[in-house]
């Protein structure tokens, strides 16, 4: 699978590439493919942070934590109808800032859901090195019934 080089398509294809995670029943081979993939679109050295992530931000700063977190997305066991990143690419004053505007769209055991996500992402000869992705997290416990899971590593991590 080729790599994307314009700025919009890398941060494109990393909103498709974790639709495929959640949506498609990949093969234990295809998924580990396509996880190498994923962390191939995010430089050696990077800065990715998820500063509405409920449980804490933590910095992911190298390719093979970036590859931990994608590995980390639970293969789904609900029946899935899409997830499906809907939005557009807003170009910025500088050409390697691009900001991603979109919404995961699909449905859960028939019901409809629409997750809002914003991704500020700085892509630089192909790879993205830094990230800011803004994306609803407490939406996404409800629509895949982890509401629960949430609130129990929500009350573990109070002090």
């Amino acid at each position: 699978m080729p790599s994307p080089s314009a700025p919009s398509d890398v941060v494109r294809a990393v909103a498709a590439g974790v639709s495929l995670l959640i949506t498609d029943s990949l093969t234990e081979q295809e998924r580990q493919a396509h996880l190498d993939h994923l962390a191939g679109l995010y430089a050696e050295h990077t800065d990715v942070r998820h500063p509405l992530a409920p449980t804490g931000d933590i910095p992911l700063r190298t390719r093979t934590e970036i590859r931990r977190h994608f590995a980390g997305i639970p293969v789904q066991t609900h029946e899935v109808d899409g997830f499906e990143p809907v939005g557009q690419v807003h170009a910025t004053a500088d050409p390697e800032v691009v900001v991603f505007e979109f919404s995961y769209a699909g449905a859960v055991n028939g019901n409809p859901f629409a997750l809002p996500c914003i991704f500020v992402t700085r892509v630089r000869d192909g790879v993205i090195v830094e990230s800011r992705d803004y994306a609803d997290h407490v939406g996404m416990a409800r629509a895949f019934g982890r509401l629960g899971e949430l609130a129990t590593a929500l009350a573990a991590d109070s002090r």
